[in-house]
Parts: structure tokens; C-alpha cells; sequence
């Protein structure tokens, strides 16, 4: 059924990846030129859009803000591997300290990596002395970013 948001391997159908992309490329797009885009309705479009956000699909509509424009130039990697019985105070410090814009829980050695944004290399210890108290850090500097974050495939692969 063309209605379909997923079909049985969570694949979106073609209209949908479409949306998707555009909403992608430019969340502000209107419905009237999304359906214009993909040939539909804006009402036909409007309803795909509320499914696809009732099925959890697109979670959110966000804005993309360059750190560099906001003075952030510099942008950390640090993983972090708290001391033992210290997990979740490290977990909840991190999520408290506004300079770590992104971290995911991991395997391995270590049990988080994050990403820092800073307004130049002088800040870095003092952001890390506030989670060294609690956990080993290894930090690497970014020198660039050749994959910005993107969408996983929108289509199965044969």
C-alpha cells in the first residue's frame, strides 16, 4: 500500500525518503512546497508528515547553528573512562556542563565519548579538571570534519 510510512524492514517508501531529504536539507520548507516537490497535495503531505512523526520517524524539526559564527572554533573528542563507582556521577556531570554539545555512552575501554566545543584551547583544562576528579580523559583536537553528521540510508540496500 502506497500509504504506507515502513514497509516490514523499516524502509520509508519513496514519498517519504523524499520528505524526508527535503525536510533535511531545509526544515522551514512549507508543506505547500513540499507537496509541490513531490507531486502530492499539501493535505496528502501534511498527513504523511504527522505520520511520520507519530511513528517516531522524524523525531524533530532543528535549526543548524555553525559554533565557529558563535566564536566556538576549536571542537574536542574526549573519552572518558570514569573511576570505579563513579559511572554515574561522570554521566550526570557531563550532562551538566554546557561546553560538551554532544556524548554517547560506549563499549570498550572506555565508557564515554564526547564532543567539546570551546572558545580556544585555554578553556580545555578547566573544562576537564571538573570530570578528572571522577574519570581518566583522553582528549584529541578536530582538525576538520570530512562526514558531518547525516541521515542513515533512507533505502535498503540490495
Amino acid at each position: 500500500m502506497a500509504e504506507n510510512l515502513k514497509n516490514e524492514n523499516g524502509a520509508l517508501d519513496g514519498i517519504d525518503r523524499r520528505l524526508v531529504e527535503l525536510l533535511t536539507a531545509n526544515a522551514r520548507t512549507t508543506t505547500a512546497d513540499l507537496a509541490r516537490q513531490v507531486g502530492m497535495s499539501a493535505p496528502s503531505v501534511a498527513d504523511r508528515l504527522r505520520r511520520l512523526e507519530e511513528s517516531g520517524v522524524v523525531r524533530g524539526y532543528t535549526l543548524d547553528i555553525d559554533p565557529a559564527a558563535l566564536g566556538y572554533t576549536l571542537t574536542a573528542i574526549v573519552r572518558i573512562r570514569p573511576l570505579p563507582g563513579q559511572l554515574r556521577k561522570v554521566e550526570k556531570l557531563i550532562a551538566g556542563i554546557g561546553e560538551f554539545v554532544e556524548c554517547d555512552k560506549v563499549t570498550g575501554d572506555d565508557c564515554f565519548i564526547a564532543r567539546l566545543l570551546l572558545k580556544s584551547i585555554d578553556q580545555l583544562d578547566g573544562v576537564l579538571d571538573r570530570v578528572t576528579e571522577y574519570a581518566e580523559t583522553n582528549t584529541a583536537i578536530v582538525k576538520s570534519s570530512p562526514v558531518r553528521r547525516r541521515l542513515p540510508p533512507l533505502q535498503a540496500r540490495s
